[in-house]
């Protein structure tokens, strides 16, 4: 049990990352895998919406960002539809696109919000359908409604950050003739940090960070720069599944964004442990 003096001393070494981000934005991805992948989905989930808070009360601006991949995919399933993919994205028809408005409006976002409001009223759960908060373009015809962001429109997210209010959003955007499109949830966050001129980017996912050997835990990078990115997905250590993820992240601070995290969101108290200790948990991405 941790005792009264070294609670302190803990704090005391938070104050500089307190000062540092006081007032700055900070995105957060909070994936439907890291959701999925909690010993315990409410366990996880109350975790994660009290580190959000925290981080709240001594002055940054969180903005929460979530996906729902494993969800949409257990509800397909219940109503006896297959999913399939093509590179990595869901091909959404019709009836797809409703589960998928269904989970990610409906469900998770709901979830996200309840819990982080456990703590008061300081979350607000929006879709980038409201007040075009994201407006998008089909990526291609074989993907159905599949969408890639446009623009991103910040006025409402800037008006909620500026009650005091955390915004929780759920990644459904609009195109000009109103068609609703799937967006996924990484590059999303990427360009709503972008347009928030945030200070961090922080993907909470299944996996601990980028590492040098996949299945060695012991090479994984605590920080790696977009040129160092590069050589690793033209050699093959970054491949599969990482590749969209890390891409976002150098999307992200090539836009301006000050940082990107990778993290394992299972881990209690990830978010805390990368943002205020100078050791950090993930893997940060820097210009």
């Amino acid at each position: 049990m941790t005792s009264p003096a070294e609670k302190a001393q803990i704090l005391t070494e938070a104050l500089p990352y307190i000062r540092r981000f006081f007032g700055r934005i900070v995105v957060v991805k909070y994936g439907g895998n890291a959701l999925a992948g909690a010993a315990s989905e409410e366990d996880g989930l109350a975790q994660f919406a009290a580190d959000i808070v925290l981080m709240h009360s001594v002055g940054m601006r969180p903005v929460v960002v979530h996906g729902g991949g494993p969800q949409i995919g257990d509800l397909l399933k219940k109503v006896g539809k297959e999913s399939s993919f093509v590179d990595g994205l869901r091909v959404t028809d019709a009836e797809t696109l409703d589960i998928v408005r269904m989970v990610l409006v409906g469900k998770v976002n709901r979830e996200i919000v309840a819990a982080i409001n456990v703590h008061g009223t300081l979350a607000v759960g929006v879709s980038g359908e409201d007040a075009s908060l994201l407006t998008a373009q089909q990526v291609r015809p074989e993907l159905g409604f599949v969408g890639e962001i446009t623009d991103v429109h910040t006025e409402l997210v800037d008006k909620l950050m500026d009650e005091e209010l955390i915004p929780v959003i759920a990644t459904i955007g609009l195109d000009d003739d109103g068609q609703a499109y799937n967006i996924n949830a990484d590059t999303a966050a990427a360009a709503i940090a972008a347009a928030l001129y945030a200070e961090k980017l922080v993907y909470l996912t299944d996996i601990d960070g980028i590492r040098t050997d996949v299945a060695d835990a012991a090479s994984l990078l605590s920080s790696v720069s977009v040129k160092e990115i590069d050589a690793f997905i033209a050699d093959g250590t970054i491949s599969g599944g990482m590749i969209p993820k890390v891409q976002a992240c150098v999307a992200a601070v090539q836009a301006g964004v000050g940082v990107a995290h990778i993290l394992d969101g299972r881990v209690p108290r990830a978010l805390l442990l990368e943002i205020f200790t100078p050791e950090g948990i993930g893997t940060m991405v820097t210009a």
